[in-house]
């Protein structure tokens, strides 16, 4: 499987599936699930909000609507209740269950933002670690390519160090 760092928008991006940032209510707020949700129209949101709650480390799948993706999958990385901070096993387990179901779907191509960094408060380097050794570590069936995303400059270079270094060069 390849699995590379790449730069821009995620909702721009071409994939079988997008993974959201979700929190566990799956309401498309900002960051990463506002420009999905702006990108794929107010359906998604409407779906995505009838498929939940779901558990921390949990997803939902909805069509992808209006972006160049056949599914959006929602990962909860972060409760939307309470405190609202990702911790190390959330973003583990949402990554590899979005890893997952990304398999059961079919899907040759994914493509992922920072799950729990960002608003859910977890430290960026730490979270990208966590998500390159899941991805790292995963024997996908179907999967062949998958792309972990950074919107910034500063996001991309942290994110692509911490990817070459899980991967050992």
């Amino acid at each position: 499987m390849e699995f590379s760092v790449v730069q821009g928008d995620i909702a721009a991006q071409s994939a079988d599936v997008l993974v959201n940032a979700a929190g566990t209510s799956l309401e498309m707020g900002n960051g990463v699930a506002g420009a999905l949700r702006r990108g794929a129209g107010p359906e998604i949101n409407e779906e995505a909000v009838s498929r939940g709650p779901v558990d921390l480390g949990e997803v939902a799948v909805t069509d992808a609507y209006d972006l160049d993706a056949e599914y959006v999958v929602h990962a909860a990385a972060m409760p939307h209740y309470g405190d609202g901070q990702a911790t190390e096993e959330s973003i583990r387990d949402a990554t590899r269950n979005a890893l997952r179901t990304a398999d059961d779907l079919g899907a040759a191509s994914l493509v992922l933002p920072a799950l729990g960094c960002g608003v859910a408060g977890f430290d960026l380097a730490e979270g990208a670690r966590i998500i390159a050794e899941v991805v790292d570590d995963y024997d996908p069936e179907t999967l062949r390519d998958v792309r972990f995303i950074a919107y910034s400059d500063d996001e991309f270079g942290t994110i692509r160090r911490v990817a070459e270094e899980v991967r050992g060069g």
